[in-house]
């Protein structure tokens, strides 16, 4: 799909199959749409006469215009003008379906009209480009019957600012799209194909011909060598290989320390010896989303060609029950040097982390933050609206959570106390993997906090926020 942004001031110009415009509540439509043919200005007044032009949400008007570019003219009633970030996202995802359901492969739209409250037009932009861009995504991998080839070719974005900000308001907005339905993909292929390796191969496939991406992939006897035995033992009941997966972008100045993305790629978790119950097991193929993530996140910054370096990291395993399985009870030595009494091998996202955490530090990081599906506490905590948020430095967390809100990708700043840590005593090693039922999410940031006491970090817990369930 591709994003044009062109001057409002010419509207009747536009050479497209048709042309939206928003009518918001309050709004002289007749000033709107001053130029037009005689015929059309008629037709408009009968319209509002009879009723039938109203600013009532998805209320739509066709005309036709003699004396225009484009082909039709698209009334779409919208109600009133969005007052925050939430209603300008659900007005868009509104604007792609009329779009989508109209003939013709080139849509242009009037986004001048279009105010948001406390937003900038550039804004609005990006929101567009991103949300049209993730409302395109169709699955069909695995299906006998692929989707039908999107038939919206190309969308002219008619606005106040078509500069240079605002075309790159459009490119940004659909590199953050296309970044999202990459780790979208990834995470909806079934776990028979998305294994370790496959995120491996994926990972040199993003940087194949783009210089400033960098991909090295550590098998497990590299990572034995390097004691990281948390990890291994996750991987110890499967046949599968696991992977850990480095992938640098070099878009900042040479000696600039990189900002690290630290993923959990567990591409099946069974819960292992721990075996979770069987009712919504097979959704357990998304517990890759933290590593799906990383790696959308190192397109759309590659393509973007921010100017900052970033590193991800990926921990890529199975977590499978079998003979050779790790056993609750089993002791391992981390990376770090420190020991953990495996309590229980269903907590096995932490025992990654905690490896790549570790492993983190050798890249003298600005900053580290860790995305991991992690805990099914934080879902009962915050449900599916918001991820939770953890941090051992006031500022990054403050620039997480803002960022989060910027997007409409929220997350919530959640303690890392004292007294929860101290639920993760063992008796025979320097902490446990869990820390009793309460506050489970919370003791699980703590578990990963004594890994990244060298370093400004946060911890996203996206176990909720990274899936929605739909009916079968």
């Amino acid at each position: 799909m591709e994003f044009i942004a062109k001057n409002a001031a010419n509207w009747l110009k536009t050479r497209c199959d048709s042309l939206i415009i928003p009518f918001f509540t309050g709004d002289d439509i007749h000033t709107r749409l001053h130029g037009l043919d005689d015929n059309c200005l008629a037709q408009l007044a009968r319209l509002h006469k009879l009723g039938d032009l109203d600013s009532k949400k998805d209320t739509l008007v066709t005309l036709f215009p003699q004396q225009a570019a484009f082909n039709r003219l698209v009334i779409k009633g919208c109600g009133e003008q969005p007052a925050t970030l939430a209603d300008l996202r659900q007005l868009l995802a509104s604007l792609y379906k009329t779009a989508d359901k109209l003939p013709g492969s080139h849509i242009a739209i009037r986004c001048d009209l279009i105010r948001q409250q406390g937003a900038s037009d550039r804004q609005a932009l990006q929101q567009l480009a991103m949300l049209f861009t993730t409302e395109s995504y169709r699955y069909d991998e695995t299906l006998s019957k692929k989707a039908d080839p999107l038939r919206l070719k190309k969308i002219t974005l008619l606005s106040d600012n078509a500069n240079a900000a605002g075309k790159t308001a459009l490119q940004q907005g659909q590199a953050i799209g296309n970044g999202m339905n990459t780790a979208r993909q990834l995470g909806n292929l079934p776990p028979n194909i998305c294994t370790p390796s496959y995120l491996a191969r994926f990972a040199g496939q993003l940087a194949k011909g783009n210089s400033s991406l960098q991909v090295k992939v550590l098998d497990e006897a590299q990572m034995k060598k390097l004691k990281m035995h948390a990890l291994l033992s996750v991987t110890a009941g499967t046949d599968e290989p696991a992977k850990m997966v480095v992938i640098e972008y070099k878009g900042g100045k040479p000696g600039d320390r990189p900002h690290v993305l630290v993923g959990k790629g567990v591409t099946f978790d069974s819960g292992g010896i721990s075996l979770k119950p069987g009712a919504k097991m097979d959704e357990m193929k998304y517990d890759m989303c933290g590593a799906a993530s990383v790696l959308g996140t190192l397109q759309a910054v590659s393509t973007m060609a921010l100017p900052v370096n970033v590193t991800g990291v990926i921990g890529a395993v199975e977590n499978l029950p079998s003979g050779t399985a790790t056993k609750p009870g089993d002791v391992v030595t981390s990376m770090s040097g420190q020991t953990i009494e495996i309590l229980n091998t269903d907590a096995e996202g932490r025992l990654v982390l905690c490896d790549l955490l570790t492993y983190s530090e050798r890249f003298k990081p600005q900053s580290v933050v860790d995305i991991a599906t992690l805990t099914g506490a934080c879902v009962v905590a915050l449900g599916s609206h918001a991820s939770g948020l953890y941090s051992n430095d006031d500022t990054l967390q403050r620039e997480l959570q803002q960022a989060g809100e910027h997007m409409h990708d929220r997350a919530w700043p959640m303690p890392l106390w004292d007294d929860y840590d101290k639920q993760l005593k063992s008796n025979f090693a320097d902490m446990a993997n869990i820390g009793g039922p309460e506050g489970g999410s919370v003791t699980a940031a703590c578990f990963l906090a004594r890994f990244a006491k060298n370093y400004r970090w946060a911890h996203l817990d996206i176990a909720g926020a990274a899936w929605n369930s739909s009916p079968k």
